[in-house]
């Protein structure tokens, strides 16, 4: 119990990242009211948590709709994570967990950015969606294991909500050089876990488990 928690903490902590998201929400509400502020945050986190919650309960029927293992699904999230975890070591922005810039300049025209690109990609990003489906296949079908898993995840939006709402603070301590740095030693433990679940998928491939 203790292994999945510490397992899933690390895991939502490193692809939702609080600390990396809170500048660019910073530079997406620039001019804003606190109160409009807090709203887009609030309804960010909500909107982020609900997707994310859907992928863990039909995650699994979904991928066995399309004929798709979870062994091979563990390969290929291993994979996605890592390319994400290569983004934060190098500290370039891509669509894996950030916005591109068209997306980027489309966001700055919008009166409303709780939901795009706040919600979808900045939270519940690719990186978001694979992880919570590998955790929850990790608890082996446990409702225990699930409350665990969704218990953590709800943990970790919270924080990124308070990070949200303390976005300015954040930017004035860190800077871009320190939230670079932060994003950089995350990115390394991020690629440890990504290759896991790919030896992990590799293995269940090979011995016919998955």
């Amino acid at each position: 119990m203790w292994a999945l928690i510490v397992h899933a903490g690390v895991t939502f902590l490193v692809v939702i990242d609080p600390v990396g998201t809170a500048p660019i929400f910073a530079s997406l509400t620039a001019g804003r009211s606190p109160e409009e502020r807090g709203t887009s945050a609030l309804t960010g986190i909500v909107v982020a948590a609900a997707v994310l919650y859907i992928f863990a309960f039909i995650g699994e029927a979904f991928l066995t709709a399309l004929g798709v293992t979870l062994a091979a699904f563990r390969i290929a999230g291993g994979v996605l994570l890592f390319l994400v975890a290569i983004d934060m070591v190098l500290a370039r922005q891509s669509g894996l967990r950030s916005t591109t810039s068209s997306e980027d300049e489309e966001a700055h025209h919008r009166h409303d950015i709780a939901v795009f690109p706040l919600a979808v990609p900045l939270i519940a990003g690719p990186g978001a969606i694979a992880s919570v489906m590998l955790l929850t296949e990790e608890a082996k079908g446990s409702w225990l294991g699930h409350g665990i898993v969704l218990g953590v995840l709800s943990a970790i939006l919270l924080i990124t909500y308070l990070c949200l709402l303390a976005a300015g603070r954040i930017v004035n301590l860190l800077g871009v050089t320190g939230t670079n740095v932060v994003g950089r030693v995350l990115g390394i433990v991020l690629a440890a876990l990504a290759t896991q679940f790919i030896i992990d998928g590799v293995q269940a491939t090979l011995t016919g488990s998955g």
